[in-house]
């Protein structure tokens, strides 16, 4: 099979994988909701996670995205950026990548700006690409599900909350974030 059509195919398959019950985007509100959701749903899981983004100068939050492959693969996903507990703009989030992958994960992620300086640089850049505009630490939750908020030092970390699927890759790297209007 062509790689054109590889990769038609793959991405029809990740519109339909991400697409709402409804068959349209996310409205503003919706979204909203979904990321507080998955905010409260990530304070009742993981100890210490409230005092981490107490912590925070702004939260990135992705509710679902997804991201499917077949030795060439895509993701994607709509996320909101709370500073201090206010809604202050929508981006959206998607990347492709070549290599060993096969299946369809969706999940959610998290992105903890913990400077007003990490901050800063994420709203001033158009599509800023994580691993070449900034570095996202990515937190392992430790044992009994909690984070040790004193030995996080990186500017900007995150975490990646509810693995479903058969994928491999646990990694932001090569990702893309533009803001979007809603």
């Amino acid at each position: 099979m062509p790689v054109k059509n590889i990769i038609v195919a793959l991405l029809g398959l990740l519109l339909v994988a991400s697409s709402s019950g409804r068959g349209e985007a996310a409205s503003a509100a919706a979204l909203d909701a979904d990321g507080r959701a998955t905010m409260d749903r990530f304070f009742s899981s993981v100890a210490g996670s409230r005092d981490l983004a107490n912590k925070a100068q702004g939260i990135l939050v992705f509710p679902s995205v997804v991201k499917a492959g077949m030795g060439i693969g895509g993701e994607y996903g709509e996320g909101v950026l709370y500073i201090r507990g206010k809604t202050q703009a929508y981006y959206n989030v998607i990347s492709a990548s070549i290599g060993f992958q096969l299946g369809v994960q969706a999940r959610s992620v998290i992105i903890m700006f913990m400077n007003e300086q990490a901050l800063a640089s994420f709203r001033r850049t158009k599509g800023w690409k994580v691993g070449v505009d900034g570095s996202v630490a990515i937190v392992t939750v430790g044992a009994g599900g909690s984070v040790d908020t004193q030995r996080i030092t990186a500017p900007v970390v995150g975490f990646i909350l509810d693995p479903k699927g058969l994928m491999y890759n646990l990694t932001l790297e090569g990702s893309k974030i533009s803001r979007i209007n809603k």
